[in-house]
C-alpha cells in the first residue's frame, strides 16, 4: 500500500513522466547511483498504482545497476522494493529471497531502521503464506517471530529519537496492526481487538493525521474482527472509515477491498441487495486497476454468491410459510392416526429449513428452526432425532457466539447420545464442545474435549470422526500451545489414518447423492475428511529456513469465509455444505464458497472429501505405484513399517516370510485379541503367497504365536506392544493346518483381475472357520454397489449358496439386479435359501428383482429386509412374494417405512396354505387398528404361525383383544411387543391368555409398555404360569415396590426363565439386591440385565456457571459423591459434570429431586457412604449365592470403581459352569460374564438368538 500521497491522477502522471526523464538523463550521464534511484522511484509509482508487473521491470533495473556498480549498502532499498512487489504478486519464493537478503544486509551494516522494515516484510510474507497454504506451521511461527521483532525494533527506534518520534511512529503502529492481523487469522479475536485498538490509541495520543494510511490498515482489520464477533455496527463503522481514508489518499485498491468488506457484513445479516451494491462499487474500482485479476475474480464470485443466497432466502421464507400451515394441520390432527405422519413431515421440513439457514449463515433462523425440530422430536419420542436437534441448537448458539448456551446444548446432546448408545453422536458432541471452549479461551479444556471425542471415536470405530478430533488436537498443540513435538506425533497419526482410509476404505465411502432409499427428511451427504491443500508442497518449500525455528509441515485450517480479503489473491478451498434435494446444484456450488459444514464438528474449516478430491501424499502415491500384490491393501512394506514406529507395526515371521500389522488394533483394555490377530495374519499371509501356492485355495489356520519363546494369549500384557513394535523383534507363527476356502480364493482372483484391492473386512468374514462354504456371511463390510462387484463375480463361479447375509452394508438396487442374475444362472434350483439384506439402501424395486427370479421364489425360506426404506411402494411386491414363495416361513420388514396400506396387502396375500411362521413388522408407523386386526385374523388362520414382532407399533384395546385370541388359538413361541404401550390392563389380559396354553414361549418382550408397580403383582403371577425362556420387561416403571412380585416369580420352582431384562425400571440398588437374592434357589436363570436402575447419573450432574473455571469448587462438590470422588482422585473429570442452567434445566432438576426421594436431602455424607458400603456388601453376598448366573449387566448404576471391584471379586469367587469369570468394564459399561457367554458387542438385529 502506498504511504501516502494525496495526489490526483494528473499529478501522478506528471510525477511519472518527470521520473522517467530524470532516469534517462542519469543513464545518459552514466551516473549509476541516480540511475538506480530513479528506477526505484518509477517502480514505486507503478506499485502504488497497482501495476505490479511494470513495477517489477523497473525495480529489476534498479537492482541490477546496484549489484554491478554500487556499494552493497545501496542494495537495501532495491531488495525491500523487490520483496514487496513479489509479495503482492504472490510469488513467495522470490519475495523471501530478497527480504532475507534485505535483513542480512541491514544486520551487517547495523542499520536498525532497515532491520525493522525487513522484519515487517518477512512477517507479512509468512502471514500471506499462512493464508494461502493453511498447512504450514513454520509460517505461523515465522510470522510471529518477525512481527514481534519488528515491534521490538520499532519501540527501540522510537525511544532512541524522542525528538523525532514521528519518524518511527508509523512503524510502531504498523507493528500493532500486523500482530493484530495475525491474531485475527488464528481466531484470537479478542486479542486481535486489543492490539488493533492499541494501535488506534497510539494514533490518537500522537495526533496522527486522521487520513493517514496507518489508520486505514487498523480500521480495515478492526472491521474484520468485529465482523467475526458479530458486532455489526462497529464493523461497519470501521470499514466506512477505512474506505474514507483510502479515498482521500488515492488508494483505490484499499477502497475496493473496503467495499468488499461492507458487502460481507451485509451478506452476513442477509441484506443481499445492499451487499450486491457494495460489491458492484468494488468491482467498478477494481476494473480500473491493472494486475488485479484475482481481486476482480473474488468480487464476481461474491456477487454470484449473494445472488444465489438471495434465492435460497426467498425459498426459505416460502418454505417457512408452508411449515406454518403444516403445524396448523398437525394441531388439528391431534389424537388421530395422521398425527405421527404430519409430525414426521414437520421434522423433514425443519431439516430442510435448517440446512438452508446454514447455507446462508442465517443463524437466528437456524436456532428458531432447530428448537422447532427439538419440539417435534420430543413429540415423536425419538431420542435419536432429539439428540440431533440438540446438537443443531448448540451449533446455532456457537455461530451466534453465545458460547455458554452453545456448550449447554452440546452437553445435552452428548448426554442424550450417550443414553441411546450413539458413539458417533457422543464423539461429535465432544468435538463441538471443544470448539466452544477453544473460542472461550479455555484451550486446555478444549484439548481435553478433543481427546475425549477421539477416544470415543476410536471405541466406536469411526475413522472420519477420529480424523476430525485428531486434527483439532493437532491444531491445539500446534497453534494454542506451540508444542511442536506433540503436534508432530499427532500429524503422524493423522497421516497414518488418512493412509489407512485411502488404502482400505476409499471404495467404502458414501458419495454425495440422493438415493431412492434415503431416510426421511431428504438427501444424504456424508461428512468426510478435509482434502489437503493444493499449495502444501509449495508452502513448505518456501517456508523452510535453515537458521529459523524448527519447522513442521501441518494443516492449519481457517474458520472464516473466504470473502474476507485484505490478503491478496487469497485462494480458499471450496467448502461444501449438506446438500438439499430441492436446492439447485449451481446454487449449492456457489454458496459452498461462503458456508461451512457443521456436522463433522471441527474448530477449523469443515470440509467434505470425495474419492476424487483426496490429495494423497507423495509417499502414498509411490506406494500405490509400486504395489503389485493385493496384500498392500492390508499390510505395509518392510521399509514403511520399520520407519514409522508411531504406527506400532509388529512383525510376524511365517517361515521365511514377514508380515507387518498395526498391533494396536488388537489391544483392548490391556490384552491382545489373539483370535482376531490370527485371522488377520492368515489373510495377509495368504495375499503375500505366490500365485502357484495361492491357486490351490488353501488358507493357513494359525496355531500358536510365540514371542521370545513364550506363547501369546489373550492375557498378554500391554507392555509387549513397545517390544513388538521394535524392528529387531518378531512374533513366530506356527501354522496348525491348511483349510480350503474356495470363495475367498475366487474373490481374491476377481480383485486381481479387476485391479482392485481386496476389502479387508470382507476377507476376514470369508475366512470364518465356523461356517460352511454354503453360508456366505459378509455383513458390515462397508460394501457399496461398485465395491461389491468382484465379490459378486466370485459368487457366479461359486454357484452354491444356502445363506447369503449382506446386512449392514451400503448396497442399493443395482446389487439386487446382479444377485438375480447369479441365482437365475445357478444350477441349484432347489433347497432352502436364507437372504439377509437388512440395514442397507435397498428401495422398493429391489423386491421386483426377487419376484421376477423363479429360482429365488422357489427356494426362499427366510427374507430379512428390515432397515431398508421400502415405503408403501413395495406393497404389491410383498404381496407377490407372500403368494409365490411357497417355502417362505420367515419375513422381517421392521423399520421399512411402510404403513397400513402395505400391512393390508400382506394380510390379503396370506392364505391357509401359507407356511409363514415368523413375521416381524415392528417400528413401522402409522399402522391403523383395522389393518392390524385384519392381519391378526389372517395369522390366526395359519397352522404353522408361531412368532410375531410388533415392536414400536401402538396397539389399541381391540387389537390387544385380537392378539389375545391369537395367543390362544396359535402355538406362539415368540411375541415381541416392546414399545406398543399396551399398558397394565392389556398386559394382564395377554399374559392370562398365554398362560392358558401349554406351548413354551421362547421369548416375550414387554419393554416400554407402560407397566407400573400397582398392577405388576398380577402380571408376574400370570408370567409365572407360562414357560418363558427369555423375558424383557425393561423400560417400565416397576420401582422398588414391584421387586417383591419379581422376587416371588423367580423363587417359584416352576420358573423357567433363562434370560431376564430389567433395564431402566427404576429399581434402585435395593431393588437390584432383592432380585439377585431371589436367585439363590433358582437354577434356571443365566442372564440378568439390570442396567440404568439408579439415579446416580442424575446426581452427578453439577451446575457449571463460569466457562473459564472448571475447577476447585466443582471438584469439592463432586467429592460428596462416592463415584465422582474416585474420578477426581484419578484426575478423570469429565464434561458431563458441567451444565449451564436455565429455566428448562431447573424444571428437569425438580424432576430429578422428585425421583431421588427424601434420602438425598436428609442423609449426611457419612450416612450415604455407610449405606453404600452396606448395600454393596449385600449385593456381593447375593452374587455369591447366585451360582448359576453367567451374564450380569450392571451398567450405568453409578457404581464406584471400588464397588465394581468388590462385586467382581464376589462374582469370580464361585464356579459358574465350565467357564472362567471375566468382566467388561469401562466408563458406561459394567458386564460380568463367563467364557463362552457373550455379554455385548453384537448388534441386536444380528443376534440369532433374538431373531425370529
Amino acid at each position: 500500500m502506498g504511504r501516502g500521497g494525496r495526489q490526483t491522477k494528473k499529478e501522478e502522471e506528471e510525477e511519472l513522466r518527470g521520473a522517467k526523464r530524470a532516469f534517462k538523463e542519469a543513464q545518459a550521464e552514466g551516473c549509476r547511483e541516480e540511475e538506480a534511484r530513479w528506477a526505484n522511484v518509477i517502480g514505486d509509482i507503478h506499485k502504488r498504482r497497482g501495476e505490479y508487473v511494470e513495477a517489477l521491470c523497473w525495480l529489476r533495473i534498479d537492482y541490477d545497476v546496484s549489484v554491478k556498480h554500487l556499494p552493497q549498502r545501496q542494495l537495501l532499498p532495491s531488495c525491500q522494493s523487490l520483496g514487496e512487489v513479489y509479495l503482492r504478486l504472490g510469488r513467495f519464493s522470490e519475495a523471501l529471497t530478497y527480504q532475507k537478503k534485505h535483513l542480512q544486509l541491514a544486520k551487517e551494516s547495523d542499520d536498525l531502521v532497515e532491520q525493522q522494515r525487513a522484519s515487517t516484510q518477512l512477517g507479512r510474507t509468512y502471514h500471506e503464506m499462512l493464508l494461502r497454504s493453511e498447512n504450514d506451521h513454520s509460517a505461523i511461527r515465522n510470522a510471529k517471530k518477525y512481527f514481534k521483532s519488528s515491534m521490538k525494533l520499532a519501540r527501540i527506534l522510537k525511544e532512541k529519537s524522542p525528538s523525532q518520534k514521528s519518524d518511527f511512529l508509523k512503524e510502531l503502529i504498523d507493528a500493532y496492526n500486523n500482530m493484530g492481523m495475525l491474531e485475527l487469522e488464528l481466531d484470537n479475536f479478542e486479542q486481535a481487538e486489543k492490539l488493533l485498538i492499541q494501535g488506534l490509541k497510539i494514533c490518537e495520543d500522537e495526533e496522527v493525521d486522521s487520513y493517514d494510511d496507518a489508520r486505514t490498515r487498523l480500521h480495515h482489520n478492526l472491521g474484520n474482527v468485529y465482523t467475526e464477533l458479530r458486532k455489526w455496527k462497529k464493523a461497519e463503522g470501521h470499514i466506512v472509515k477505512d474506505i474514507d481514508i483510502c479515498r482521500n489518499i488515492r488508494h483505490p485498491q484499499g477502497e475496493a477491498k473496503g467495499f468488499i468488506n461492507l458487502g460481507e457484513v451485509n451478506s452476513r445479516v442477509q441484506k443481499y441487495e445492499e451487499a450486491k451494491l457494495y460489491y458492484q462499487k468494488a468491482l467498478t474500482i477494481a476494473a480500473c486497476l491493472e494486475d488485479e485479476d484475482a481481486l476482480i475474480k473474488q468480487i464476481n464470485q461474491n456477487i454470484e454468491t449473494v445472488t444465489k443466497a438471495a434465492e435460497v432466502l426467498a425459498e426459505l421464507k416460502n418454505d417457512e410459510q408452508k411449515l406454518k400451515k403444516l403445524v396448523r394441520d398437525t394441531s388439528n390432527a391431534r389424537g388421530t392416526s395422521k398425527e405421527r405422519k404430519l409430525l414426521l413431515e414437520q421434522y423433514a421440513w425443519l431439516d430442510n429449513l435448517i440446512e438452508k439457514a446454514r447455507m446462508i449463515c442465517a443463524w437466528e433462523k437456524h436456532r428458531e428452526f432447530s428448537k422447532g425440530k427439538k419440539r417435534v422430536a420430543t413429540e415423536l419420542h425419538d431420542k435419536e432425532k432429539l439428540s440431533d436437534s440438540l446438537l443443531s441448537i448448540g451449533e446455532s448458539y456457537q455461530k451466534l457466539r453465545i458460547f455458554s448456551k452453545a456448550r449447554k446444548w452440546y452437553m445435552k446432546s452428548w448426554n442424550t447420545y450417550r443414553a441411546i448408545g450413539s458413539l458417533e453422536g457422543q464423539a461429535l458432541a465432544k468435538v463441538n464442545i471443544g470448539n466452544v471452549l477453544d473460542s472461550c479461551g479455555d484451550w486446555a479444556g478444549a484439548l481435553q474435549a478433543y481427546e475425549e471425542g477421539y477416544r470415543i471415536a476410536v471405541d466406536g470405530d469411526l475413522p472420519n470422526v477420529q480424523l476430525s478430533a485428531l486434527e483439532n488436537m493437532h491444531y491445539s498443540h500446534m497453534v494454542r500451545f506451540d508444542n511442536i513435538e506433540e503436534a508432530k506425533k499427532l500429524q503422524e497419526k493423522i497421516d497414518n489414518l488418512k493412509q489407512l482410509l485411502n488404502q482400505h476404505e476409499a471404495r467404502d465411502t458414501v458419495s454425495d447423492y440422493c438415493s431412492e432409499t434415503d431416510t426421511e427428511g431428504g438427501c444424504i451427504s456424508d461428512n468426510m475428511l478435509d482434502p489437503e491443500d493444493d499449495n502444501r508442497q509449495v508452502g513448505n518449500k518456501y517456508s523452510e529456513e535453515s537458521d529459523d525455528d524448527v519447522t513442521l509441515a501441518s494443516l492449519v485450517h481457517k474458520s472464516r469465509s473466504s470473502s474476507k480479503i485484505k490478503a491478496r489473491e487469497m485462494q480458499s478451498s471450496p467448502k461444501k455444505v449438506v446438500e438439499l434435494c430441492d436446492v439447485a446444484e449451481d446454487t449449492r456450488t456457489v454458496l459452498s464458497r461462503s458456508c461451512t459444514n457443521h456436522s463433522v464438528g471441527r474448530k477449523r474449516v469443515r470440509m467434505v472429501l470425495s474419492d476424487d478430491e483426496f490429495e494423497e501424499s507423495p509417499e502414498i502415491v509411490q506406494l500405490k505405484k509400486t504395489s503389485t500384490s493385493p496384500a498392500n491393501s492390508m499390510s505395509v512394506s518392510d521399509h514403511e513399517a520399520k520407519s514409522n514406529r508411531n504406527q506400532h507395526f509388529w512383525a510376524f515371521r511365517i517361515g521365511e516370510h514377514l508380515v507387518y500389522l498395526d498391533g494396536r488394533a488388537y489391544v483392548h483394555e490391556g490384552a491382545f485379541s489373539i483370535e482376531s490377530l490370527k485371522v488377520e495374519v492368515a489373510c495377509v499371509y495368504y495375499l503375500q503367497m505366490s500365485d502357484e501356492r495361492r491357486v490351490k485355495g488353501l488358507l493357513p489356520v494359525i496355531g500358536e504365536l510365540k514371542y521370545c519363546g513364550k506363547i501369546l494369549d489373550d492375557t498378554a500384557p500391554l507392555y509387549y506392544d513397545d517390544q513388538l513394535g521394535s524392528e529387531q523383534k518378531c512374533v513366530d507363527i506356527i501354522i496348525a493346518d491348511w483349510v480350503p476356502k474356495r470363495l475367498m480364493k475366487l474373490y481374491v482372483d476377481c480383485c486381481t483381475k479387476l485391479s482392485e484391492a481386496p476389502n479387508k473386512k470382507l476377507l476376514t468374514k470369508l475366512y470364518n472357520l465356523e461356517v460352511s462354504e454354503d453360508e456366505v456371511v459378509v455383513s458390515d463390510c462397508g460394501l457399496q454397489d461398485l465395491s461389491i462387484m468382484p465379490f459378486l463375480d466370485a459368487l457366479i463361479s461359486h454357484k452354491t449358496i444356502a445363506v447369503l447375509d449382506l446386512s449392514h452394508n451400503i448396497l442399493g438396487n443395482q446389487t439386487i439386479e446382479r444377485l438375480q442374475h447369479i441365482f437365475a444362472s445357478s444350477s441349484q434350483t432347489y433347497g432352502g435359501l436364507t437372504l439377509d439384506l437388512h440395514c442397507n439402501r435397498f428401495g422398493p424395486t429391489a423386491l421386483f428383482q426377487i419376484c421376477e427370479c423363479a429360482v429365488m421364489t422357489d427356494r426362499l425360506e427366510v427374507l430379512n429386509l428390515s432397515g431398508n426404506r421400502l415405503t408403501d411402494a413395495c406393497s404389491s411386491y410383498l404381496f407377490t412374494i407372500l403368494q409365490k414363495c411357497k417355502a417362505l416361513y420367515s419375513l422381517n420388514v421392521e423399520r421399512c417405512s411402510i404403513t397400513s396400506r402395505t400391512v393390508q396387502k400382506m394380510a390379503d396375500a396370506l392364505h391357509e396354505g401359507s407356511v409363514l411362521s415368523h413375521l416381524s413388522l415392528g417400528k413401522n408407523n402409522p399402522i391403523s387398528g383395522n389393518a392390524m386386526l385384519n392381519l391378526l385374523s389372517k395369522l390366526a388362520s395359519l397352522t404353522r404361525f408361531s412368532e410375531l414382532s410388533l415392536t414400536g407399533i401402538k396397539l389399541n384395546k381391540l387389537t390387544v383383544d385380537k392378539l389375545c385370541l391369537l395367543a390362544q388359538s396359535s402355538c406362539l413361541s415368540g411375541l415381541l411387543l416392546g414399545g406398543t404401550s399396551i399398558g397394565p390392563v392389556g398386559t394382564i389380559s395377554l399374559t392370562d391368555a398365554l398362560s392358558r396354553t401349554s406351548q413354551d414361549l421362547l421369548r416375550l418382550e414387554l419393554s416400554n409398555c407402560g407397566l407400573t408397580a400397582p398392577d405388576f403383582a398380577q402380571i408376574c403371577t400370570n408370567l409365572s404360569r407360562i414357560n418363558i425362556l427369555d423375558l424383557n420387561l425393561g423400560g417400565n416403571s416397576i420401582n422398588l415396590e414391584g421387586c417383591d412380585a419379581i422376587h416371588a416369580m423367580l423363587v417359584n420352582p416352576p420358573c423357567s426363565i433363562r434370560s431376564l431384562t430389567l433395564d431402566r425400571c427404576n429399581l434402585g440398588l435395593a431393588g437390584i439386591v432383592c432380585i439377585i437374592q431371589a436367585l439363590s434357589g433358582n437354577d434356571q436363570l443365566e442372564e440378568l440385565r439390570l442396567a440404568e436402575n439408579t439415579n446416580s447419573a442424575l446426581e452427578r450432574i453439577s451446575k457449571y456457571e463460569d466457562m473459564q473455571e472448571v475447577s476447585t469448587s466443582n471438584e469439592q462438590k463432586q467429592c460428596n459423591n462416592l463415584e465422582t470422588s474416585n474420578a477426581i482422585a484419578q484426575g478423570n473429570l469429565d464434561f458431563e459434570n458441567m451444565q449451564v442452567p436455565d429455566s428448562e434445566d431447573e424444571a428437569e432438576n425438580e424432576n430429578h429431586r422428585a425421583l431421588s426421594g427424601p434420602r438425598r436431602s436428609c442423609a449426611s455424607s457419612s450416612q450415604k457412604n455407610s449405606y453404600s458400603c452396606q448395600i454393596i456388601q449385600e449385593l456381593a453376598d447375593a452374587l455369591i449365592s447366585a451360582k448359576q448366573l453367567k451374564v450380569l449387566d450392571l451398567s450405568r448404576n453409578g457404581l464406584s470403581d471400588e464397588a465394581i471391584q468388590s462385586l467382581y471379586s464376589a462374582w469370580a469367587s464361585v464356579t459358574r459352569g465350565d467357564g472362567m469369570a471375566q468382566k467388561h468394564v469401562n466408563k458406561d459399561v459394567v458386564h460380568f460374564s463367563v467364557d463362552g457367554m457373550r455379554c455385548c458387542g453384537m448388534k441386536p438385529c444380528c443376534r440369532r438368538d433374538l431373531q425370529m
